[in-house]
């Protein structure tokens, strides 16, 4: 019997690897032989490197980048076993859990430091980069990312911006990519993007995103006016129109910038990483499937990992069983997208603490319910 494991991490919890470690742990107590294939999924945010690092035995790259606020830290990429693709999450450089409370600034945060890991990564040798871009402390569109590669940012006297992050693109008059890293024409950006914000306007990266990243009522209007006469030199100086680009609001605009001065294209991350780790030949010939992620809910169905392993699985007409740490209202939505089963691990009223603590021990026992049931429903083995 062959069964696909391809669950996403339980954030908080356990990582992909090990969540598909524990499962094997249930599965092989009842099935000692059957033939498991590993399958470490993500959709493109926190937990994306490692799962596609594990998936395909690439590596981990440690490497000093600036933060935010322009603080050198230590930040990692990976590479992709075959060494020619990297994969990057934009918040272990630019995101919002870098900075406390206090410390959030939707003026002045950079995207500068996702500048330095696209350059570590072009250092590397990369010639393709997937970047999940969730998670995002910024709101400059993707200026600082742009000016590590090169690129300059002008006022009308000619002299660069007087400060960093997206408010000083308030003054922004031209934009200079004659020093733009000739590397980045000859590598291709595959970007994680799960929303369809556009730029600016009542659902742009200011409106929407701003807030959480400590913006007041105040900072959303000057920043929504200040992308929006970025989006303008954008057009006329480079020739592409951002503004209203589905997805060019995430992460701050820094969809917008990627568009723009990476030529990225803006896929949704579970579509990605399907692609990524060949989920959909690794189903050929299984006899059941196995997703799971944290939480199941409403928003499960838009793209997260499940409903992309469900349509990877459903090419083969393989059935699929989910299998979270909880299921809240919305989840039984997956029935109608692939999904042929639905199981929490709590096996009895349980804190959430005892659950994150418990966590192994309970997806062994759940996975091992499971293939019993399955191969009792079938009649084999």
């Amino acid at each position: 019997m062959k069964i696909v494991l391809a669950p996403d991490s339980y954030k908080g919890c356990l990582t992909a690897v090990q969540v598909c470690n524990a499962l094997e742990t249930g599965i092989r107590r009842f099935l000692p032989e059957a033939e498991i294939v590993k399958v470490p999924m993500a959709d493109g945010g926190e937990g994306t490197v490692q799962s596609l690092v594990d998936a395909s035995d690439g590596r981990i790259v440690d490497v000093t980048v600036y933060d935010p606020l322009g603080r050198k830290i230590k930040s990692f990429f990976g590479i992709m076993g075959g060494g020619k693709t990297a994969v990057i999450e934009m918040a272990a450089a630019s995101g919002l859990p870098l900075l406390r409370m206090g410390e959030r600034s939707p003026r002045t945060a950079s995207t500068r430091g996702t500048g330095d890991l696209i350059n570590a990564a072009l250092n590397e040798g990369c010639t393709r980069i997937i970047m999940g871009i969730g998670g995002s402390a910024t709101n400059d569109g993707g200026r600082g990312m742009a000016e590590a590669l090169g690129a300059r940012f002008l006022d009308k006297e000619g002299k660069p911006l007087s400060s960093p992050g997206g408010g000083a693109l308030a003054d922004l008059d031209r934009i200079d990519i004659s020093g733009l890293d000739s590397r980045v024409a000859r590598t291709e950006f595959v970007v994680a993007c799960d929303v369809d914000n556009p730029l600016t306007g009542p659902r742009g990266a200011s409106a929407v995103y701003g807030p959480q990243k400590g913006a007041t009522p105040a900072d959303v209007e000057f920043l929504d006016a200040a992308l929006a006469n970025y989006a303008r030199a954008v057009k006329e100086q480079l020739g592409l129109d951002v503004n209203d680009m589905p997805g060019a609001g995430a992460a701050g605009g820094l969809g917008a910038g990627l568009v723009a001065f990476c030529n990225a294209k803006l896929r949704r991350g579970a579509e990605i990483v399907v692609d990524a780790t060949r989920l959909v030949e690794k189903c050929f010939g299984a006899d059941l499937v196995i997703t799971g992620e944290g939480r199941t809910d409403f928003q499960t169905k838009f793209g997260k990992t499940p409903m992309g392993v469900a349509k990877a699985a459903k090419l083969h007409d393989i059935p699929v069983i989910l299998i979270s740490g909880a299921l809240a209202t919305g989840a039984r939505d997956m029935y109608g997208v692939g999904v042929d089963a639905l199981f929490a691990i709590p096996n009895a009223p349980i804190t959430l603490e005892t659950s994150l603590k418990e966590a192994p021990s309970l997806l062994a026992d759940a996975a091992e319910n499971v293939v019993r049931t399955f191969v009792s429903a079938r009649g084999v083995k």
